[in-house]
């Protein structure tokens, strides 16, 4: 009765709205990043230092972000949308400013007890900006090359601040999430295979602004055994750890290339590798099961949402995780370039961890929409 009584204050409306939260999308999201806290465990040798209970620490700061975000009605982020972006764009401004330089690029902010890497926080603010600017627009008015050049404007901007950084695989997911949402918005695909076109014929000149080590990687890339102790060294100890993993894996903590440090970078880029080799073929697919079925219930709550804006925004969280999912898991198989993008939820670190939880915290912000309208 009490409790009831509360539900009518407009004040107390958004806490009840929660108990329609989708559970679901959250106990997965938990579920794989508890994966990610077993393997930071295990490549620290056991140990809660360094990284696995920093990553927990962060894990539930992020919860508590997603969970305040969707109880904010999403009309109060379309609203913001734009000044997230301008922002972010400020930010990846400021980096080249004054911004730490760190493993041969310069990607982070130093804000005293942080350091935040603005090219994660445009990810989202792409996603809420090109949302808002298509949401606006007719169907027929985005037939029109006119209204394009805006959006792409809004894309290829930060996607050029951030390959400066350089971070070419974080420019290439923001390309990537933009080409998406245009897409899903209803562009036609004759632009499409233009744009694709003119980029192919680009590529000769290109080549020519990329850095020798990005050259490199790609070299190596068609050719890993050219230079095996270094350049090719990452993707030839990649290759060999994921094949001695086997069907069912050499168990926890039994790793031998990356507990005998063979494996680089075990932590970040190349955990799917180091959890592969523990935990074997089926430990694989199990996991990526996980993610199918994340990306599965988001896509239901895109198809389920009756908000152009809302629709958008889960496209393009989607198409976050599964360009994440795809390329790491690619690169650390050989299939592509290694261009340093993280298993979401799994590997290490905070900015990457933090914004994939506001993401979501937007995506299920859209579900709840529904039942938002239900209590009005």
């Amino acid at each position: 009765m009490f409790l009831r009584v509360l539900e009518n204050y407009t004040i107390f409306k958004p806490i009840f709205l929660l108990k329609n939260l989708r559970w679901s999308i959250v106990l997965l999201i938990s579920i794989i990043s508890g994966i990610g806290f077993i393997m930071l465990y295990s490549a620290a040798n056991g140990h809660l230092m360094p990284w696995a209970l920093p990553q927990m620490i962060r894990f539930l700061i992020g919860v508590l972000l997603m969970i305040g975000i969707s109880a904010i009605n999403i009309r109060f982020w379309r609203h913001l949308a734009y000044l997230f972006y301008g922002g972010s764009f400020l930010l990846l401004l400021a980096v080249e400013i004054i911004g730490n330089i760190g493993m041969g690029a310069q990607r982070w902010i130093n804000v005293g007890f942080f350091n935040i890497q603005p090219s994660e926080l445009m990810k989202i603010a792409l996603i809420l900006a090109l949302a808002r600017y298509f949401s606006a627009l007719s169907v027929e008015e985005i037939q029109k090359p006119k209204f394009l050049l805006l959006p792409l404007f809004m894309i290829l901007m930060p996607a050029m601040l951030v390959a400066k950084q350089p971070d070419l695989g974080t420019a290439l997911l923001l390309i990537m999430i933009g080409a998406g949402i245009l897409f899903t918005a209803g562009v036609k695909v004759r632009y499409f295979v233009g744009l694709g076109f003119v980029s192919l014929c680009c590529l000769p000149l290109a080549w020519c602004f990329l850095k020798s080590y990005q050259k490199n990687r790609i070299l190596i890339f068609l050719n890993p055994e050219k230079d095996p102790l270094k350049s090719g060294y990452h993707i030839l100890q990649s290759k060999i750890a994921l094949g001695s993993g086997g069907i069912f894996g050499k168990g926890f903590q039994a790793g031998t290339q990356s507990h005998l440090n063979f494996l680089p970078e075990k932590q970040t880029d190349f955990i799917f590798t180091m959890f592969s080799e523990e935990f074997g073929f089926i430990g694989a697919i199990c996991l990526l099961s996980l993610y199918f079925l994340l990306m599965l219930l988001s896509l239901k709550v895109g198809l389920e949402s009756r908000d152009r804006f809302g629709k958008f925004i889960v496209m393009g969280v989607l198409i976050t995780v599964f360009v994440y999912v795809f390329i790491n898991t690619s690169m650390v198989m050989g299939l592509v370039p290694v261009v340093g993008v993280p298993l979401p939820f799994v590997s290490y670190g905070g900015t990457a961890l933090l914004t994939l939880l506001m993401s979501f915290g937007f995506l299920l912000g859209v579900d709840l929409q529904k039942h938002r309208k239900s209590m009005t």
